[in-house]
């Protein structure tokens, strides 16, 4: 029994070992708990507000999964925090017609350059339903702080995320121009010919085309 939990542990390691080897070779690297493309290794990071704490929490994002934030530069790809928002909506009242319970919405509209490759703008959203307790003022307001944080951390987590679907999208993008470029070049290329006939053989067409001919139908 020893002996096969011990063969079980090898051939997994193994596998482990050989999925790491094709995705390196693949321009792709595991970091943190992503496979994230080895174009974005470096990463520089800008934001509406470069010291608030979305900044802070992605910042703390690139540190868990092995991305070296370097200053902005256009050899250098880059993460823009452009906005972030907080909706509310109510989901329930009290009897007084108070709101009772809320739905928190957080947003945030962030976009990502690589040189060479392009630029894409994306949108995170993350829902929480939070409880109005009037009788705990001071508590709801410090519950709402956290609630908003932990918002923070959960979009910053979709970030990366997104970051590792970032080669497929760039992909995409290429092949969309290599696709159009390709269109533009056949259009351009196609040309219509109108063949000059002289009025002599215009003549002769039209001479033929009056004589009467005679069909001849052999019977088998």
């Amino acid at each position: 029994m020893k002996a096969f939990f011990s063969l079980k542990s090898t051939i997994r390691t193994f596998f482990v070992i050989a999925l790491a080897l094709a995705t390196a070779s693949c321009g792709f690297h595991l970091r943190g708990n992503y496979m994230l493309p080895d174009d974005i290794a470096k990463l520089s990071l800008t934001s509406f507000d470069r010291y608030g704490p979305l900044q802070r929490q992605v910042a703390s994002q690139f540190q868990l999964h092995g991305i070296e934030q370097v200053p902005p530069s256009s050899t250098v790809p880059n993460l823009n925090l452009i906005s972030e928002s907080i909706s509310e909506r109510t989901l329930s009242l009290y009897q007084n017609a108070r709101a009772a319970e809320y739905e928190l919405t957080y947003v945030v509209n962030y976009s990502i350059v690589v040189p060479n490759k392009g630029i894409q703008t994306f949108t995170t959203r993350v829902n929480r339903t939070f409880l109005d307790n009037p009788l705990t003022a001071l508590a709801k307001s410090v519950e709402r702080d956290m609630i908003e944080e932990e918002m923070r951390q959960q979009a910053s987590r979709q970030i990366m995320r997104q970051l590792a679907r970032l080669t497929a999208v760039f992909n995409r993008m290429e092949k969309e121009h290599l696709d159009a470029l390709i269109k533009d070049n056949q259009e351009k290329n196609t040309s219509v010919s109108t063949e000059n006939v002289s009025d002599e053989h215009a003549a002769k067409a039209i001479s033929y085309e009056k004589t009467p001919h005679t069909q001849v139908e052999t019977a088998q």
